[in-house]
């Protein structure tokens, strides 16, 4: 009667071990068991610049950057756009596209029927300067908004009403914006990313972010990883997946944040490409989820 049970026991735990071996089989052939780790997810690297860099160094450049800055209007600080007219070279080097309209300052919005007016205003300018430089509808356009911290009254109503106008029949609205916090007291800190979220998102068209932070950590500094940290990490503190693009590393570096930075910046203080060996294109760096993040290469 004993050998009998251990006749049992051992059948049972045979059939036991043969079950579980399937399950494994299953699970290693299956495409549905099979999930890619986070780490694994590819990011990519873009360049910015106010100035159009010439178009002898874009196969330099392409060789790093998988897409570039493009602007509709003059940057901040220039009276013309270098840009204008380059959108069809750039797509033949493969590159593709943040899309960028310079946004107004806090001190050019008087009044909220003021700032409504410029809204009004400045979207009918990108739209058309969008379709002269031949993107397509549904481009995302980045508004370059440089304050920082909290927005005023004025300017909230100022990016809503281009968002309106720019977003629903031609194309798609986005925020270039700080993602660096700002303290409020008490313990308490704002960045100016965080803050359009929670002002525009509950009565908005849907919108992109493209978050400058330079600060190290998180930022890596003036540097070119094959595959570049996730945008997200730039607004950790305040959203999970809401970056679509990360600027972290800024031309000229500015001390106050890049002291601790684990990558450096060239002597002259500025960012440069790694073909760039004569140091004659500064830039910023961005790592974004997409290579075409405005979707202007189509």
């Amino acid at each position: 009667m004993i050998q009998s049970k251990a006749k049992l026991a051992i059948l049972a735990l045979s059939a036991v071990a043969l079950l579980v071996a399937a399950s494994l089989l299953v699970c290693a052939t299956s495409p549905q068991a099979v999930v890619a780790p986070q780490s694994a997810q590819h990011f990519y690297l873009g360049f910015d610049r106010n100035t159009y860099p010439g178009d002898d160094v874009l196969p330099i450049l392409r060789k790093t950057f998988s897409f570039a800055s493009y602007w509709l209007s003059p940057p901040p600080g220039e009276k013309t756009n270098t840009w204008s007219g380059k959108r069809e070279l750039l797509r033949k080097h493969g590159f593709g596209f943040v899309v960028l309209f310079r946004g107004r300052e806090e001190r050019d919005l008087k009044s909220i029927d003021d700032a409504t007016a410029k809204g009004e205003l400045d979207a009918r300018t990108t739209v058309e300067a969008a379709q002269r430089e031949g993107f397509s509808a549904q481009t995302i356009i980045f508004l370059d908004i440089e304050e920082g911290g909290r927005l005023s009254p004025n300017y909230h109503k100022y990016i809503i009403e281009w968002l309106w106008r720019v977003s629903p029949l031609h194309f798609r609205g986005g925020f270039y914006c700080s993602g660096i916090p700002v303290k409020e007291g008490k313990g308490k800190s704002i960045t100016t990313c965080e803050d359009i979220l929670d002002d525009l998102s509950p009565r908005s068209p849907s919108f992109s972010l493209w978050a400058y932070n330079d600060v190290c950590p998180p930022s890596p500094g003036c540097s070119f990883p094959e595959n570049p940290p996730r945008p997200s990490a730039s607004g950790k503190e305040f959203c999970d997946n809401c970056i679509d693009i990360w600027q972290f590393a800024q031309s000229p570096r500015r001390k106050e944040f890049t002291a601790h930075c684990p990558a450096k910046y060239a002597p002259d203080g500025n960012c440069y490409a790694p073909g760039d060996h004569a140091h004659k294109w500064f830039l910023d760096v961005n790592s974004a989820t997409s290579p075409d993040p405005s979707g202007g290469a189509r």
